[in-house]
């Protein structure tokens, strides 16, 4: 599971969880203004392109999708390329590999306030009593204590602990 620690500019602390990254880009997109392939993307040339229903030896195909073609010819057909609109210009795939994860990282930062993302239960365990400037500071138990309270939640946490 991936913990998350999100302490808005304005609002209460709070923590969540998801089973795995493809959740957490379900999560994060289902309350963002981008749809999920903005936040993050792995496609092909190929597979861009049939998504609109063409091929790549398909008559005129690059003068109808030069971009697309472009890619694919440059850097090949299957290569998997990669898009991130918040870590990279909107809308721009390209062949540098970016982390699902990253990727719903930034946007989440993007919203503004404080975050802490534990990618594993062990990580988020250490974190509930370990030393934190977000956590530390006046206030910041509300933070801790979300995040005590999601562990607990999800029984990866004593509730007398």
């Amino acid at each position: 599971m991936i913990y998350i620690v999100e302490v808005p500019p304005r609002g209460e602390p709070r923590a969540w969880f998801a089973y795995g990254e493809d959740d957490l880009l379900r999560k994060v997109a289902a309350t963002d203004s981008r749809a999920a392939h903005e936040i993050w993307d792995r496609a092909s040339a190929r597979e861009l392109l049939d998504l609109f229903d063409e091929q790549p030896d398909s008559p005129g195909v690059a003068e109808r999708w030069p971009a697309i073609a472009e890619l694919g010819v440059s850097l090949g057909w299957d290569t998997p390329l990669f898009r991130a609109d918040y870590l990279a210009e909107p809308g721009l795939y390209a062949a540098t590999p970016i982390h699902l994860i990253d990727a719903c990282r930034a946007a989440l930062k993007a919203r503004g306030g404080d975050w802490r993302f534990y990618e594993n239960e062990p990580h988020a365990l250490a974190a509930a009593d370990a030393p934190d400037a977000l956590y530390d500071r006046p206030g910041g138990w509300r933070a801790r204590w979300a995040l005590r309270e999601q562990l607990i939640a999800v029984e990866a946490l004593a509730d007398d602990h």
